[in-house]
């Protein structure tokens, strides 16, 4: 068996990383995701943290909910707080610095939503919305005639919201200026 090089050697320490991770994550992690979190140092064997997680639900540390998502339990956050400081600081940095990207990128794909509803007659509704950090700050309906066209409405929806919904806020103040400019000069 060839050495692991990393500061992270066995299933207890794999156990403190992976609560660790899912205590600062903003939502539930599924299993690809949270492997790659964990597998952050170059010490921790696959087979090892595959059977630590199980564990980790075995004993109610963690939580898999439906669409295998992993989320810590009150046990877990209680536990993993008091073994923190007992994981490597190198390792707790490159961890958090992984979770705050993928922290910011969970939190955009909440904000930014999308969902395809059929008509009865023909073609879709397509609803997208965007939130900010409080509350629903625009949502759009729109009629997409077939299934392609819904399709292309999400996707572009959902890599640039800010530029449609900048886009729409301009295009209504634009034609309210106008309007209220043509009606003062009819008037006049």
């Amino acid at each position: 068996m060839m050495p692991r090089f990393g500061f992270i050697h066995d299933k207890l320490e794999i156990k403190f990383l992976i609560l660790y991770i899912l205590t600062r994550a903003v939502e539930p992690l599924d299993f690809p995701t949270l492997t790659d979190l964990t597998l952050c140092d170059e010490g921790v064997d696959y087979f090892q943290y595959v059977e630590a997680l199980a564990e980790l639900v075995k004993t109610d540390h963690l939580q898999q909910t439906e669409g295998d998502r992993y989320t810590i339990t009150e046990k877990g956050i209680k536990n993993g707080a008091i073994c923190e400081s007992s994981l490597p600081y190198s390792v707790r940095m490159h961890a958090d610095h992984e979770l705050s990207l993928l922290n910011a990128r969970l939190r955009r794909n909440a904000q930014v939503k999308s969902t395809r509803i059929p008509r009865p007659d023909s073609g879709f509704t397509v609803r997208l919305s965007l939130d900010d950090d409080f509350e629903n700050i625009m949502t759009l309906d729109l009629l997409a005639p077939n299934e392609a066209q819904a399709q292309r409405l999400e996707d572009n929806f959902r890599r640039h919201p800010e530029k449609i919904y900048n886009a729409i806020m301009k295009a209504v103040l634009d034609n309210y200026q106008e309007m209220g400019r043509s009606t003062e000069k009819e008037t006049n």
